[in-house]
């Protein structure tokens, strides 16, 4: 007999989780199902752990930059391995976390390899082999995505690294190849480049991060250059080769020229590939684009009882896009009748330094949609806070419909700016428009007052420039 639920989630990364607690609150008798652990990829292998090794890398650069503080620290060394040691002990923590959480919602954890075996079956075979089949009226599947390979530079956890060695190196690199300028690229070179590599990154698209606005993506190459790297957009790696002391790339350029270039190690971040094979979805008929599951507003699949949310559906592929739906699914599934999501409305952050924020339509997205915008930008050079903290490199620009005054999007580059982006969101959320934003008081002094000043730019009011 198999044991029985009123909701199963499948994957338990920030989309999975969530669905469960959110399903367990409505009164819903849920269980979860893990293939390796609590917390998916975002907790264990992603967002949190990265972060950990961004913050040591950040503290690294302020302390080799001590003099423009007025300080003095001489001798000052990185220790790799006790960094990436203090990272997964984060990511630990947080584990413990959620299968805290897990207890105190009373659901049902089934730790091993989850298969949908019809509608509202699920079978799950553990480490050690023995199956158990479970059944629900309602099923969410979360089994998110990994990295995509490049068919000629698979990852061998040596010299041809993804997100996942990165992470937990077996040596430093001395000169890093990282191909793609994603998120999860521009990360990682900006973490190995403070921590002392010699980092390239190759982009085939024009310009790096190339889902920003246009003008964050000439600031932050302008920034990453100065830092040191070197940057080749329009650019692509045609071939790897791994030799005894690192990898030949042969690159070809904007003139279409290949040549061959030598690397310690190399990063493939071109983006993920969803975690939909061997799960059952085929044998239930479930409709599918580019390996994605197509869903409707409420997270349904065309399986009746079938939800999925998260990177294993259509993007953007954000851990706080996959919780708020997850939360979207449980509420429908208990009849909750909630809120659609607006994509227009998630905000996006990268952690490179500098960082990287933005929510909504770009400035060129806008003029695409038929908008007439009126702009605003206000440099952190007129920021008195950016100024004492030492971060005058930055700005934020804001686009607005010029007819309603409607906040179409708003776009931030410089120190904290992923902690900022929310006060626009909130904004966006709340349909605001530039009246209320420009009568709303920021607190001083704040890198905050730069967000306000780029309001009163997109007016001709701006009051510190």
């Amino acid at each position: 007999m198999a044991d029985t639920f009123d909701v199963i989630v499948l994957g338990s990364g920030p989309g999975g989780y969530v669905a469960a607690i959110r399903a367990a609150q409505l009164g819903l008798k849920t269980a979860i199902v893990e293939r390796e652990l609590l917390g998916g990829i975002c907790l264990n292998w992603g967002c949190i752990p990265t972060k950990a090794l961004l913050r040591s890398a950040e503290i690294y650069h302020y302390m080799q930059h001590a003099k423009d503080y007025g300080l003095a620290a001489e001798k000052i060394t990185a220790d790799l391995e006790a960094v990436v040691k203090r990272s997964r002990g984060v990511a630990k923590q947080l584990n413990q976390g959620v299968t805290h959480l897990m207890k105190k919602n009373k659901i049902t954890v089934f730790m091993g390899l989850g298969t949908l075996t019809g509608k509202g079956k699920l079978s799950v075979k553990a480490d050690d082999g023995k199956v158990t089949e479970l059944a629900a009226k309602n099923i969410i599947v979360a089994t998110g995505a990994r990295a995509r390979d490049l068919p000629f530079a698979k990852a061998d956890g040596k010299r041809i690294w993804t997100y996942r060695t990165a992470m937990t190196p077996p040596e430093m690199p001395t000169k890093l190849l990282v191909i793609g300028s994603g998120a999860i690229g521009v990360e990682f070179a900006s973490f190995y480049n403070d921590m002392g590599a010699k980092v390239t990154i190759v982009e085939m698209l024009d310009r790096i991060v190339p889902v920003e606005d246009k003008d964050v993506s000439t600031h932050l190459e302008k920034q990453f250059k100065k830092q040191g790297m070197t940057i080749l957009t329009a650019t692509g790696v045609e071939k790897i080769e791994t030799t005894a002391t690192g990898i030949k790339a042969s690159i070809k350029g904007k003139d279409g020229k290949v040549t061959v270039e030598d690397f310690s190690h190399v990063i493939v971040a071109v983006g993920i590939a969803p975690n939909t094979e061997n799960v059952g979805l085929e044998a239930l008929g479930v409709k599918m684009e580019r390996g994605h599951i197509v869903t409707d507003a409420m997270c349904k699949t065309n399986v009746e009882g079938l939800y999925a949310i998260g990177d294993v559906t259509a993007p953007p592929f954000l851990a706080h896009k996959a919780s708020h739906e997850g939360v979207i699914a449980a509420e429908a599934i208990a009849g909750k009748h909630p809120h659609t999501m607006d994509v227009k409305n998630i905000p996006g952050c990268t952690y490179c330094h500098p960082q990287v924020a933005s929510v909504g339509l770009t400035e060129a997205k806008a003029k695409e949609a038929g908008y007439e915008v009126k702009v605003g930008n206000f440099p952190f050079i007129g920021n008195g806070k950016a100024i004492a903290l030492g971060e005058p490199e930055g700005f934020v620009k804001t686009v607005f419909d010029a007819k309603t005054g409607e906040l179409l999007g708003a776009h931030m580059i410089g120190a904290e700016v992923t902690e900022m982006i929310q006060g626009y969101t909130i904004g966006k959320t709340l349909e605001t428009t530039e009246a209320e934003l420009m009568e709303t008081v920021f607190p001083h002094p704040t890198i905050s007052e730069t967000m306000h000043e780029a309001v009163l730019a997109a007016y001709g009011r701006q009051l510190h420039m």
